[in-house]
């Protein structure tokens, strides 16, 4: 058996029995219903993925950016040069990127892989080299990766989340850098979710209208010359996706059959969610949406995983920079099914239709006065 198919066999349905502990402690907080958004069924979704009520708080955490580069950038869409994916991975593993410093606000460990960029890096801490291959081909003239390169990076994603939830990380962040990744991600998402190209492709990293208009026919040219479809996930995966791709849906198959929490960060994280789930339909139990970003296919990956963000600050960066930002309200909403006094812990009253607090810090309004809900 293989270690994708072990995986994916280890995937299960979140727990249903803490997520009801969970959802009935909820209610029994002292606060209105649904007064706090989406950090409710948030700490609730917590734990059911990790089988257990009350859920601990998800820490250690751990941040894995998956680097690859990519043939269809001879078609320029980037504006940037394809060197930059490997500065930018040297950057993040010396701890000088934008990411590094979000991930030493939250106390997040930071890892990079090297899974497909085109030159050899030096051996520097913070770096795993697990390279598949030295970029991978143009997807507009057939696939840009074989199949047993893409079951080689799906395995190099199950190993690390391995290998991170071993040494006792309880909360997985996923991210990645690539010059012109934002393309195959645009593809995936467009094959993946039925949407059209022109739907779901934005600005990447800074194009114009022109450019983004031509990326819109590369990636329409891609998923025709290689006739990729949804019915057979692996060879999508192989015709339209990248390397670092590729093996982010092993991260996030391995963090689900290890009942482990993974946050996504923005359209290359998306992208590979929605093929994640494809292979293992369970795996959506398991991801947390970090933030809705600037690129189209976010929300359309979103929205096909029935999943919400948790922040919306416009960002567009990747790097595993909104996942990172994403950590506190993770652990908040954790902190509140663990720590907040319920109606008869504090001798609260609790109405009748459960909708108001009679008394106390969570006294009802004043007349005139709104509250949140």
């Amino acid at each position: 058996m293989s270690l994708l198919t072990e995986t994916i066999a280890a995937i299960r349905p979140a727990d249903a029995e803490a997520l009801a502990a969970a959802q009935a402690h909820q209610a029994q907080l002292t606060k209105p219903a649904g007064s706090m958004g989406l950090l409710e069924p948030t700490g609730e979704r917590v734990a059911a993925m990790v089988g257990e009520f009350p859920p601990p708080v998800p820490d250690p955490v751990a941040l894995a950016v998956f680097a690859g580069d990519h043939g269809v950038q001879t078609h320029g869409v980037s504006r940037w040069p394809q060197e930059v994916s490997a500065q930018m991975a040297l950057n993040i593993a010396s701890g000088g990127a934008v990411v590094n410093a979000m991930c030493r606000q939250v106390g997040a460990d930071v890892v990079v892989v090297d899974v497909g960029l085109v030159p050899e890096l030096p051996d520097v801490p913070g770096l795993l080299r697990r390279k598949i291959a030295s970029g991978t081909g143009d997807m507009t003239v057939g696939p840009a990766m074989t199949e047993a390169q893409v079951h080689a990076a799906l395995e190099v994603g199950i190993g690390v989340a391995r290998d991170l939830v071993a040494r006792g990380t309880r909360l997985l962040l996923v991210g990645e850098v690539g010059i012109g990744n934002t393309t195959p991600a645009a593809a995936l998402v467009s094959v993946f979710t039925g949407q059209a190209p022109a739907w779901v492709t934005g600005y990447g990293a800074g194009l114009d209208d022109a450019g983004k208009a031509a990326k819109i026919d590369v990636i329409e040219t891609a998923i025709t010359v290689n006739r990729a479809s949804a019915a057979d996930p692996i060879a999508a995966l192989a015709a339209v996706g990248g390397l670092e791709h590729a093996a982010m849906v092993g991260y996030l198959l391995g963090a689900a059959a290890l009942r482990t929490p993974v946050v996504l960060d923005g359209v290359i994280a998306c992208a590979a969610a929605v093929v994640a789930t494809a292979l293992a339909p369970d795996t959506v139990d398991y991801l947390i949406a970090g933030h809705s970003g600037m690129e189209p296919g976010i929300r359309a990956a979103l929205a096909q995983l029935g999943l919400r963000p948790l922040i919306d600050l416009d960002l567009r960066l990747g790097e595993g920079s909104g996942a990172a930002l994403a950590v506190p309200v993770v652990q908040a909403s954790v902190r509140m099914l663990r720590e907040v006094a319920t109606f008869a812990s504090a001798g609260v009253s609790e109405s009748p239709d459960g909708g108001t607090i009679e008394g106390g810090p969570g006294a009802r309004p004043e007349a005139g006065q709104e509250q949140q809900r």
